[in-house]
């Protein structure tokens, strides 16, 4: 999939707001010495990972260097990189972009860090798709970021809507539990759904809320008929959770009914080893949802050392001086 995101970098992030106060005063300090040296930065990660961050990033360089001036070299969203890997060269005059290393480094950090959690739910489940459901663990300022980096690991859908505009797809979700339960009745929440919900958006029945799963899934299959998609199974921990056999359960109930064109969706604290879990089981799943595992992944550190000033190599103890080589880099400005 290819992803033209349009990020739109808020204000306070332009204005230095979310940066820490010592670049700030870095900033300050040259400009009050008059000394604005043109200067190569190169941004690189501490580990491997799925990258991502790296077209925000690039959005903010472009709004924040001065006309005309300066370049940015870098590798794309979705690249895999390795440790100490140079992602990211930013040649510009040193007080137009100092302030900023905070900013797009955290933008690298936690977008990696999603992106390389959900290649790894992607690729446990192989050919079955992935719809990341985590943006409600998370803050609401960034889901959207946290669903877009979700979709560059390998997700084929993502739940909230400023993820899916993002990513250039419309936003994945099924029936929740509080339709269900302000309606009284799963099979009552599913018809309503059917009835007000335009055609386009796939009728997935969340089957767990009040009955058996299996008698649920026939409910709504028969009421339904070949308008229904899906059912989807979110069993809590306090009942055992989805397993392998209520899956297989499920489906052969299905298919003795006649509804084998119904498809079962799968959620509720997927991880890798949940998903290789249903795979290793033989479980019939035709979809995951995956929330915390991404959402909550660990941010990937990624580091900006200064290794050029007006064209002479320089580096902090332990670097090396002067220009890493990396021939994937392609010019962005």
């Amino acid at each position: 999939m290819t992803f033209k995101p349009k990020f739109n970098i808020p204000g306070n992030l332009l204005a230095g707001d979310t940066t820490d106060i010592y670049f700030a005063r870095t900033v300050e300090i040259l400009a009050k010495e008059n000394r604005n040296p043109v200067a190569v930065m190169e941004v690189f990660a501490t580990r491997p990972g799925i990258l991502c961050g790296l077209s925000e990033a690039v959005e903010l360089l472009q709004a924040i260097l001065p006309a005309g001036e300066g370049e940015i070299w870098a590798l794309e969203d979705g690249d895999q990189i390795s440790a100490k890997e140079v992602v990211m060269r930013i040649k510009a005059p040193y007080l137009s972009f100092g302030l900023y290393e905070t900013v797009y480094l955290g933008m690298l950090a936690s977008g990696t860090g999603w992106a390389t959690a959900a290649r790894e739910c992607a690729e446990a489940a192989g050919d079955i798709p992935v719809t990341s459901f985590g943006a409600r663990h998370i803050h609401p300022l960034v889901a959207g970021r946290m669903d877009y980096a979700a979709m560059v690991g390998g997700c084929e859908g993502c739940s909230s809507i400023e993820g899916a505009r993002l990513s250039g797809i419309n936003p994945s979700g099924t029936i929740p539990h509080a339709l269900i339960l302000v309606m009284g009745d799963t099979l009552k929440a599913t018809l309503a759904f059917d009835k007000y919900m335009p055609s386009q958006i796939p009728r997935v029945a969340l089957v767990d809320t009040f009955k058996d799963e299996v008698e649920e899934s026939l409910r709504v299959a028969e009421a339904m008929g070949q308008r229904l998609d899906s059912v989807r199974l979110d069993t809590p921990l306090e009942r055992g959770r989805v397993t392998a056999d209520l899956v297989k359960e499920v489906r052969a109930n299905l298919d003795m009914a006649g509804h084998r064109h119904v498809k079962i969706f799968v959620s509720g604290g997927l991880t890798p080893e949940r998903i290789r879990y249903f795979a290793e089981n033989n479980a019939p799943v035709d979809g995951y949802g995956t929330g915390s595992y991404i959402s909550g992944a660990c941010p990937i550190d990624f580091t900006a050392d200064l290794h050029e000033i007006e064209g002479k190599p320089v580096a902090k103890r332990g670097r090396i001086p002067g220009l890493a080589q990396n021939p994937r880099l392609k010019k962005m400005r």
